[in-house]
Formats: structure tokens, C-alpha cells, sequence
């Protein structure tokens, strides 16, 4: 008996996922709209410097892993940390939003490329960044940020 409840509970798995998945697949451009909106709302306020446009954006218990391993936990962090970084290093930021995925239809994954142009030295740091987004009584907020520059090559063996 417990195998054949197993299999019944796995069977009833499979067909709530291919529901879900079915129902997430018909996401849309203005479906994605709200999610690009809010990448944006948040690059402004950078741009900025607007503490109370960045709390606004976030959720009590956002958090952000920049690329230099620093681990921001909390909407105060990651605000104080994004304003103190966009001070200290100066130059312009851009996100480009590549892709928008739904989880659920309150849950969203947006990535995108992430660049910093005219830093000291005239440097540019390309980097990509995934935003978890959350749909909350308020609207939409981020959740969570994810800086990631990318690996070095791996070397060819000759």
C-alpha cells in the first residue's frame, strides 16, 4: 500500500506542476512590464541617490550578494550598501533585463546584464545580475539581488 500512495501522490506532483507550468508559460510582454518597470525604479533611484525610492522598492527582508562577496541582509543594508557603493565608485550603471521568468504568479527571476562605464581610471565592469522579484499586497518589490561577474575562461589544455 505505501507504493502504491507514493505513486499516487507522485502522480498527482506531476500534474500540479504541468498546470503551474502551462499557466506560467502564457506570461507576457505586459506581464513582464511591472518586473522591467521596477529594475528601472530601482537604477533611478541609484542614479539618484534616494534612499526613500530604494526602501520603497524592497522588502523588509530583501537581501543583495554583490560581487565582491559583501552579503547586504535586511531592506537597511542593502539601501545604505547601494548608496554607499554608487558613491564610492562613481560612474553610470546600467541593467539590461535579458529575460523575465515567473515562478509562480506572484514570483518572478529577472536577469540581465549589468554594467558600470566611467569609473576611475575610465574602467567599465561588465557583470550580470538576477533580481527576485515579489508581488506583495504594496505591488511589486525586490526581494533579493545577486551580482555576479563572470568567470575567467577555463584554459584549453594544448
Amino acid at each position: 500500500m505505501p507504493a502504491r500512495r507514493f505513486l499516487t501522490v507522485a502522480a498527482m506532483f506531476v500534474v500540479v506542476s504541468l498546470v503551474l507550468r502551462a499557466d506560467l508559460g502564457s506570461a507576457t510582454a505586459a506581464d513582464e512590464a511591472p518586473i522591467r518597470e521596477i529594475v528601472q525604479k530601482y537604477m533611478d533611484a541609484r542614479d539618484n541617490q534616494n534612499a526613500h525610492a530604494l526602501e520603497f522598492l524592497f522588502t523588509a527582508d530583501a537581501d543583495q550578494l554583490v560581487s565582491s562577496g559583501e552579503w547586504r541582509k535586511g531592506r537597511d543594508a542593502v539601501v545604505r550598501g547601494t548608496l554607499a557603493s554608487s558613491r564610492n565608485t562613481g560612474g553610470q550603471r546600467a541593467i539590461t533585463v535579458e529575460s523575465v521568468r515567473f515562478l509562480s504568479k506572484d514570483v518572478a527571476l529577472a536577469d540581465g546584464r549589468y554594467e558600470l562605464t566611467g569609473l576611475a581610471g575610465g574602467e567599465t565592469r561588465k557583470m550580470w545580475t538576477t533580481l527576485l522579484v515579489i508581488h506583495t499586497p504594496e505591488g511589486w518589490r525586490i526581494a533579493a539581488i545577486r551580482n555576479m561577474l563572470p568567470a575567467p575562461p577555463v584554459p584549453q589544455n594544448r
